[in-house]
């Protein structure tokens, strides 16, 4: 009986899959996406960051102008500080800072809106965009205990004082004053651009930045928020070694901020 064979529809010499030359060019393929595509999915988780921030920094201004509805048109102060200690850098009231707590836990300045204007979102106080890791829970947990910091730095007022008393003592929000340029006082909160030499970590003044350093968020005294180019650090309070003249770099900062109103 003769056996009649057919030929295989499958070529047993080019069987399916790729070959090592095809793989590599797959490969290949494959890496030029990603670096084409990571680059611009980067950009895009930074921008995320920086308008959540911008949203935080909102919610922010809405809640400063209703405190002052119900204070007579001022914006949260704070009661006097205490003196400059190795765990405590709130001062006099009215300085420029983040601070939310003084060292026996008094709330001040940002910290008057979490007990009836931001309790059910406190974590306004802080910035997705940080270039560090978040601290929300650990300074919020210091907030009525002891002194606590946000992400954002507060112009109390247009005075920058280590020790001594400030001229102003209630400043209204309808009308902040004039900045040391003679210009109407805008900027009213902003990201934190700050960096310290590691050596002061010990006293809890550590480097702190937002969006890379590229851009900072501005809340102003009308409640509108402006994102402002960080070019060549302007907006950049770099303290090295000495924290001693760190509210006033701050406040300079504040009032290049003013220009972009």
């Amino acid at each position: 009986m003769r056996t009649v064979s057919y030929p295989s529809n499958v070529n047993d010499e080019k069987r399916a899959g790729f070959s090592l030359m095809e793989l590599l060019v797959v490969i290949a393929i494959l890496s030029l996406l990603i670096a084409i595509l990571l680059p611009a999915l980067t950009q895009a988780r930074h921008q995320a960051r920086r308008m959540a921030c911008a949203g935080n920094l909102r919610q922010m201004g809405l809640a400063i102008h209703l405190y002052a509805q119900d204070f007579g048109d001022t914006i949260p102060f704070g009661p006097a500080g205490r003196p400059v200690t190795g765990s405590n850098f709130y001062t006099v009231t009215g300085n420029v800072t983040s601070l939310l707590s003084l060292e026996d836990g008094a709330p001040v300045g940002l910290g008057l809106l979490l007990k009836d204007y931001l309790a059910h979102q406190p974590t306004v106080l802080f910035c997705p965009g940080a270039d560090q890791q978040s601290e929300a829970r650990e300074q919020l947990a210091q907030v009525g205990q002891a002194q606590a910091q946000s992400d954002f730095y507060y112009r109390h007022a247009s005075v920058a004082l280590l020790t001594g008393t400030p001229k102003a003592s209630h400043i209204r929000l309808s009308d902040l004053g004039r900045n040391s340029k003679g210009q109407p006082i805008a900027a009213l909160v902003a990201d934190v651009q700050f960096l310290a030499h590691p050596s002061l970590a010990v006293f809890q003044v550590k480097t702190r930045t937002s969006h890379q350093r590229a851009t900072s968020n501005i809340l102003f005294a009308a409640g509108h928020v402006t994102t402002v180019s960080n070019r060549n650090d302007m907006l950049t309070v770099n303290i090295g070694t000495s924290p001693y003249d760190a509210l006033e770099r701050i406040l300079a900062m504040f009032e290049l901020a003013d220009d972009h109103r």
